[in-house]
């Protein structure tokens, strides 16, 4: 079993974390010092396996810090329990990888990290959007290859989106972030799959409307739809914001594919495997003017056969959440959670966690998600 290289920070700490990745920022860092901790962090970029995460939490730790990327599993949860674990916290907002009931048997709090990504996911939404819509990366492949000869009438058409019907499937913080971008930034009608209705944003949508017909201009409009299959017949472009889980897994396939537009845009900073990708990629070949523009893949980091091929997909290494500010202040929350934790510190009572980016923060737990199956909350 391999351990992996450490830095080490703060080495005469009596509590000891360790870290399975380097984290960007310092604020992370001073908070787990000002609790006392001794602070561990696996320098290498590859991910590690289940047994070099449990021979980097060894036979003496009080917490650790994972990501998304690693499954935190009964078998870590346990290991880290053996060694003393009292904390563990997921750089990340979404904990997929985490199998919480495990945890709580072991009574360990697993911290996450939400609030800080929700415009900046929403914005990488909207530039996939874009960049798909008007064939950004094939007109700029087009340059750096030397093909272009002057302008053309006919060179790399793409879709105006100004007016039309963009889908949201999935209206929590970050498609309500994305809808509110795309309506107001481009004037587009808003239809949206939800199990429950968005009350904030329909009266958004229903008040920007109202401005815009005392500017003379057509309102848009926002509608709730009864079905999924509603919202792909009608959208130009489908976004998806949804959770994974059994019921979402696929969610996108080849059936739902064929209700869409033929010139539609399908989106994913969500999850990977809420899109059949295999089904994608038939379908992106077999409708040339279908465009899909991809931030998450189903077997990440691979791709399914033939993916990287289509000039008519967009595609990005998993970056929804990657400016300085997201990646930084995720980085203090994940610590905030677990110094928090072991400090005996209630959890946040709040969903603001921009106190906890900066200075000193709350004495509190920002966000613990077995809280109240551990009794915390």
């Amino acid at each position: 079993m391999n351990t992996p290289s450490l830095q080490i920070v703060n080495p005469t700490g009596h509590l000891r974390v360790v870290v399975t990745k380097p984290l960007p920022g310092t604020h992370w860092l001073d908070v787990l010092i000002a609790a006392g901790c001794r602070v561990e962090i696996a320098t290498g970029d590859d991910i590690l396996s289940g047994d070099e995460i449990i021979a980097l939490i060894g036979d003496h730790c009080h917490a650790a810090i994972g990501q998304l990327t690693e499954s935190w599993n009964a078998e870590l949860f346990a290991a880290l329990k053996h060694a003393g674990g009292r904390a563990y916290s997921n750089y990340a907002v979404g904990y997929n990888n985490i199998d919480l009931p495990a945890a709580s048997a072991c009574g360990i709090p697993v911290g996450n990290t939400p609030g800080v990504l929700t415009e900046t996911t929403a914005e990488i939404a909207v530039a996939l959007t874009f960049s798909a819509a008007r064939r950004i990366v094939e007109a700029d492949r087009f340059m750096r290859g030397g093909q272009f000869k002057g302008w053309l009438p006919g060179l790399f058409l793409g879709n105006l989106l100004h007016g039309k019907t963009v889908g949201v499937i999935g209206a929590g913080r970050i498609g309500e972030a994305y809808a509110r971008m795309m309506v107001e930034g481009h004037k587009m009608n808003l239809v949206y799959f939800d199990l429950r209705p968005n009350i904030p944003l329909e009266e958004f949508v229903q008040a920007y409307g109202a401005f815009l017909t005392t500017r003379g201009e057509p309102a848009v409009t926002c509608r709730r739809a009864e079905t999924l299959a509603c919202l792909l017949e009608e959208a130009d472009v489908v976004s998806l914001h949804t959770l994974l889980d059994a019921g979402t897994r696929h969610l996108i396939n080849a059936e739902r594919l064929a209700l869409m537009k033929p010139d539609a845009i399908l989106i994913n900073t969500s999850r990977g495997p809420v899109v059949d990708e295999v089904a994608l990629v038939a379908h992106c070949r077999s409708h040339p003017e279908f465009r899909a523009g991809l931030d998450v893949f189903e077997n990440e980091p691979a791709m399914a056969h033939g993916l990287a091929d289509l000039d008519n997909v967009v595609i990005v290494p998993h970056i929804a959440s990657a400016t300085k500010w997201t990646r930084e202040g995720m980085a203090s929350l994940a610590a905030c959670n677990v110094a928090a934790t072991l400090r005996g510190y209630p959890v946040a009572a709040v969903g603001d966690v921009r106190p906890f980016l900066a200075g000193t923060p709350p004495q509190a737990a920002p966000s613990i998600l077995n809280a109240h199956e551990l009794g915390l909350a």
